[in-house]
């Protein structure tokens, strides 16, 4: 699945709410996100308009590895692709 081009930083955020993920802070230009899921598990996401398809694949590899699910499952669950 193809990832998405336009997805800024703050939508994003809000797509993990689906897995638990609340932002438990931000610190200039990135927001943290923990969630109690499956253990406790931290991401940081960069506040941009527009993030880079290297960070969301590497954010999105990460929150799948802790999840247990493979990156394409992830999309579906958090755009519903």
């Amino acid at each position: 699945m193809r990832l998405p081009r336009d997805l800024s930083g703050p939508d994003f955020a809000k797509s993990l709410r689906r897995l638990d993920y609340e932002i438990t802070r931000q610190t200039g230009s990135h927001i943290r996100l923990t969630t109690q899921r499956r253990g406790q598990h931290h991401v940081t996401i960069p506040n941009h308009p527009n993030l880079r398809i290297g960070t969301l694949a590497g954010i999105l590899a990460d929150v799948a590895a802790h999840a247990g699910i493979t990156r394409d499952e992830l999309l579906k669950q958090l755009l519903g692709n």
